[in-house]
C-alpha cells in the first residue's frame, strides 16, 4: 500500500486575456452608432469635458487675421470661449479626412457630391427641406371637441374622456371597458351607452372594436348597412381569402352585388385615426455617400453633414496645468486630457473602419451598383471579415444601423448581404435577394388571364440556372405578402 504525499510549490505562467476597458467598451460603443446617434454621443462628452470643443464652433470664433486671439493677440476669456492648438491625434484624424493614400478604394474627401435618391437627383452636400408640413390636427384634440359640444351629461363626459385615454392612435379601442367602469363604479351599461355615442363621432369609424365594426361605423354612416353587407363584414376571412362563391351563398345575393359590396369596402378607410395624426416617420439619413468616378470607379465618404468633429483644446490644458498646484486637480487634468485624446483617437479609427467595411462591400457588389437587383452576389459577414481582416463581429457592429447614398438609392449596410441559393449544376450561387426580385417579377408578368402556381415559378427558375426547391418559393413568395396562384386566380376573377 502506497502513501501520496502532497508538496506546495510557486509556478509563473504568463498567459493573454482581453480585457473590456471603459475605454474599449466606448470605442465598441461609438462603432456601432449611426452619425447622428454619435452626435448626440459627442455633444454629451464635450459637455463634460472641458477640454473638448466642437470644430465648427471653434471656426465660427476664429477670425480671418486674429486666429485664436483677440485683436491684442490675447487668448480670449477661458473656459467661456475656448481656443487653441489641435492635438497630434485630432490633427491626424482631421488630416486623414482630406484624402487617404492608397489603392483608391476609398476617399475621405470633402467635395460636393450628387447622387441619386429614391426621389429622384439631390446635388451637392447639403440636403435642404424648402418646405415644412404645419403639424395637423391631432385625433385626441378633435374628439375632444365634440365631446365638449355633443355630450350634456357632464357624468358622461367623464365617462368618455376615460375611454378617450384607451384609445389607440390607430383609431381602435382595444381595451376593455369592465376597468373604466370599476374606476368610475358605474353599470357597465352606462359605459356601453356613451361607447355608442362616441362610435358616432367624426372620423366615422373611430372607436371601434375590431375592423368589421370599424367597416360597419363607416358604411352606417353612409347608410349602406344592410342585411347582406353585414353578413359580408361578418365573414372578412373569406374576403381575405377570396372565396366569393361561399360570400356569394351566405349573403344571398349574386356575384355581381358581391364585387359591388366589395368595391365600397375598398372604398373604406380601415384606420381611421391615422387620418388626424399621422405617426411621424423619421427618415433615414445617410451615413456615407458614394459617387462615380470618370474613369468607372466608385469614391466613398463619411457624410460630413452629420459627422461629429471635434478638437482636443491643447492652449486651454497648458493654461490650466500651469494654474493647479494640487494632486487632486492635476489628476483630473491629465485624466480629462485622456479622455479627451482617446474620443478623438475613436473617432478617427471609426470613420476609417467604417469606410473599409463599406469599400469591401461595394467592391463584392459591384455588379449590383451597375446592373442592379439581379446581379447581387450571396454575401456573408465572414466574406468582408476575412477579406479586409477584421472580426465578423465588428464587421456586424459598423453594418448596423448604417446607410449609404449610393446611385441606385438609400440602402442599409445591412442590405448586401443575403444568403446564397445554388445555381443548376452546381456552379455558382444566386443571391437570396436577387431570387426574390426574379420570383416578384415573373409573379407580377402574369398574364391577365393565367397564374403561375410554385410548381411553375420552380421550373422557370431552373431554366434561369437556379435550382429552388417549391417550398422556399412559397416561404419567399408569403414574406414579400403575395397571394397564393389560388387567391390570385379569384382576385383576377373579380
Amino acid at each position: 500500500m502506497s502513501r501520496t504525499g502532497y508538496s506546495q510549490r510557486l509556478e509563473l505562467r504568463q498567459a493573454q486575456t482581453l480585457v473590456m476597458t471603459p475605454q474599449l467598451q466606448q470605442a465598441i460603443k461609438m462603432l456601432q452608432l449611426s452619425n447622428l446617434e454619435l452626435t448626440q454621443y459627442v455633444d454629451a462628452e464635450v459637455q463634460q469635458n472641458p477640454l473638448l470643443e466642437r470644430r465648427e464652433a471653434r471656426l465660427e470664433r476664429l477670425g480671418p487675421a486674429n486666429g485664436a486671439g483677440g485683436q491684442d493677440g490675447s487668448p480670449p476669456p477661458l473656459p467661456e470661449a475656448i481656443s487653441g492648438d489641435v492635438t497630434p491625434e485630432a490633427a491626424e484624424h482631421w488630416h486623414a479626412a482630406a484624402g487617404v493614400e492608397g489603392d483608391g478604394s476609398f476617399d475621405l474627401g470633402g467635395e460636393p457630391y450628387s447622387w441619386h435618391g429614391r426621389n429622384g437627383t439631390v446635388h451637392g452636400t447639403r440636403l435642404e427641406i424648402e418646405h415644412t408640413a404645419a403639424r395637423p390636427r391631432t385625433l385626441r384634440e378633435h374628439l375632444l371637441e365634440q365631446i365638449g359640444t355633443d355630450l350634456s351629461d357632464a357624468g358622461d363626459r367623464v365617462i368618455a374622456l376615460h375611454i378617450l385615454d384607451l384609445l389607440e392612435e390607430t383609431g381602435y379601442l382595444r381595451a376593455e371597458l369592465d376597468g373604466v367602469a370599476q374606476l368610475l363604479g358605474c353599470e357597465i351599461e352606462r359605459i356601453e351607452g356613451v361607447l355608442r355615442r362616441l362610435q358616432q363621432f367624426d372620423p366615422p369609424g373611430v372607436f371601434a372594436r375590431d375592423l368589421s365594426e370599424c367597416l360597419a361605423l363607416q358604411l352606417r354612416d353612409r347608410n349602406r348597412l344592410d342585411p347582406a353587407m353585414q353578413t359580408l363584414l361578418d365573414n372578412l376571412p373569406l374576403l381575405a381569402s377570396r372565396n366569393i362563391a361561399a360570400l356569394v351563398r351566405l349573403c344571398e345575393v349574386d356575384a355581381a352585388d358581391v364585387a359591388d359590396m366589395i368595391a365600397e369596402i375598398k372604398s373604406l378607410d380601415p384606420r381611421p385615426g391615422l387620418a388626424f395624426d399621422p405617426p411621424f416617420a423619421q427618415p433615414a439619413v445617410p451615413d456615407i455617400l458614394m459617387r462615380g468616378q470618370p474613369d468607372g470607379g466608385w469614391i466613398l465618404e463619411l457624410n460630413p453633414e452629420t459627422l461629429p468633429r471635434v478638437l482636443v483644446n491643447s492652449r486651454y490644458c497648458a493654461q490650466i496645468r500651469r494654474a493647479t498646484r494640487s494632486k487632486e486637480e492635476k489628476d483630473y487634468l491629465t485624466e480629462r486630457l485622456h479622455a479627451a485624446n482617446w474620443l478623438v483617437k475613436s473617432l478617427h479609427q471609426r470613420a476609417t473602419t467604417i469606410l473599409k467595411v463599406a469599400a469591401e462591400i461595394v467592391r463584392q457588389q459591384d455588379g449590383f451598383f451597375r446592373r442592379g437587383i439581379q446581379a447581387l452576389r450571396p454575401l456573408i459577414l465572414r466574406d468582408i471579415a476575412e477579406a479586409i481582416g477584421m472580426h465578423e463581429s465588428t464587421v456586424s457592429r459598423v453594418t448596423s444601423n448604417k446607410y449609404m447614398a449610393t446611385p441606385r438609392g438609400l440602402y442599409e449596410l445591412k442590405y448586401f448581404f443575403s444568403s446564397s441559393i445554388p445555381a443548376a449544376g452546381g456552379n455558382g450561387a444566386h443571391s437570396a435577394e436577387a431570387v426574390r426580385h426574379r420570383i416578384r417579377g415573373l409573379i407580377g408578368a402574369e398574364p391577365a388571364n393565367e397564374t403561375l402556381s410554385d410548381e411553375r415559378i420552380v421550373e422557370l427558375l431552373r431554366i434561369d440556372g437556379v435550382d429552388i426547391a417549391r417550398r422556399t418559393v412559397a416561404k419567399y413568395r408569403e414574406a414579400m405578402k403575395i397571394p397564393s396562384s389560388a387567391q390570385r386566380r379569384r382576385e383576377k376573377m373579380m
